[in-house]
């Protein structure tokens, strides 16, 4: 009923072009459901004769479609991941870059919670739906990406208009003119990170603190509201070891808690990093998918309790403000982990996943492979 993960990835299908016109939103009880349901068997029919497939569909220029809808919608960081993936499995490069390109110029205009204040996907839907969001946002898209009905997304927008302009912001009034999500870079994450701006606290978006450092998710539930946590207001929270391999699966755990002894003091927020993911129900000052992972070394793995972390989302920017010197011996120093799988599932997973900024895919999945042709008899 939020743009969590599951709406987010309702509304990259269809901006993908792989779903019939307005498919993505209809709340659970409506009787579009049926009509859709009739309408997908005869396409899908349809689309057998037509030798219409997926690879036909998936273009660049739909994965830039998928960007803008992400962007203008406040989704789940997520998306970020499984698109990357996607398009790796397209045969086609997504790097982040892409994301803060057009981060910094879409609008948010879907005012539904996490990033919006208080509207939900039923409203949504009912104040117009994808297709009315889309249709403000012409000038970004590519208007003649191909979709799985035989005609353009262009084609899909015409006539489509906005019934509620709460829920759905005109592009003249948007909730957020731009940055709804940011990838971020710098010393601590080299390969990037990624944040909700438009469910992070403004006045966190700009911050530096010192580190208070769990070493894993047991490490963290042990210690987060003891009464002796040398913790403040001002600290950042870090969770090492739940990145791809280190959870291992890149588990849901980057929404640290907040301290008890802070929340008895009011605090509602505080900046919070990992190598983890999080729901994309959830909101608040929290950096994710921090690349390389810890558990691979990356520079999350080096980080000590007490050491100053910089965020800037204005300026895409994540510090670990540690001479060089320093981080050096801490490299020097530092043990791989043992492996946690021997043989089996576990042992295949450990050597062919990929890291956060490459989609969390395994690597033998990559591109597509060309189509024989058939035998002639």
């Amino acid at each position: 009923m939020t743009m969590g993960t599951a709406a987010t990835m309702m509304a990259i299908a269809e901006a993908l072009g792989l779903t019939l016109p307005g498919a993505s939103s209809i709340p659970a009880p409506d009787s579009n459901h049926a009509k859709l349901a009739t309408l997908c068997g005869k396409r899908i029919v349809e689309m057998v004769w037509e030798d219409l497939k997926p690879r036909d569909l998936l273009s660049a220029d739909a994965f830039d479609n998928a960007i803008v809808t992400l962007m203008a919608m406040g989704g789940s960081t997520n998306a970020l991941i499984h698109l990357v993936a996607m398009a790796g499995r397209a045969g086609l490069p997504l790097p982040l870059e892409r994301f803060n390109a057009f981060s910094a110029k879409t609008p948010l205009l879907a005012n539904v919670r996490p990033s919006g204040a208080k509207h939900l996907m039923e409203d949504f839907y009912y104040a117009g739906g994808l297709r009315a969001l889309l249709g403000e946002l012409k000038d970004l898209l590519h208007l003649d990406a191909k979709t799985v009905n035989g005609r353009t997304l262009g084609e899909n927008l015409a006539g489509a208009r906005i019934y509620d302009a709460d829920v759905i912001r005109p592009r003249a009034n948007p909730l957020k003119a731009s940055g709804g999500l940011v990838v971020l870079r710098g010393s601590l994450a080299p390969n990037g990170a990624v944040i909700k701006a438009a469910a992070a606290s403004p006045q966190l978006l700009r911050h530096t603190g010192r580190a208070v450092v769990f070493e894993d998710y047991n490490d963290m539930a042990a210690r987060i509201d003891r009464d002796d946590l040398e913790v403040d207001a001002g600290s950042v929270l870090v969770l090492r070891n739940s990145g791809p391999l280190g959870g291992p699966g890149m588990p849901e755990w980057g929404m640290l808690p907040v301290p008890r002894k802070l929340l008895k003091q009011g605090v509602k927020d505080m900046v919070r990093l990992s190598d983890a993911r999080m729901s994309g129900t959830s909101y608040g000052t929290c950096v994710l998918h921090v690349a390389p992972e810890s558990y691979v070394g990356g520079p999350l793995a080096l980080v000590s309790n007490g050491d100053l972390i910089e965020l800037d989302v204005e300026r895409r920017v994540i510090d670990l403000k540690v001479p060089e010197t320093e981080l050096a011996k801490r490299r020097a120093a530092w043990t791989p982990p043992a492996r946690k799988y021997e043989r089996g599932y576990g042992a295949i997973f450990a050597k062919h996943i990929k890291q956060a900024d490459e989609g969390c895919d395994f690597d033998f999945l990559e591109g597509t492979a060309p189509i024989p042709e058939p035998e002639i008899h």
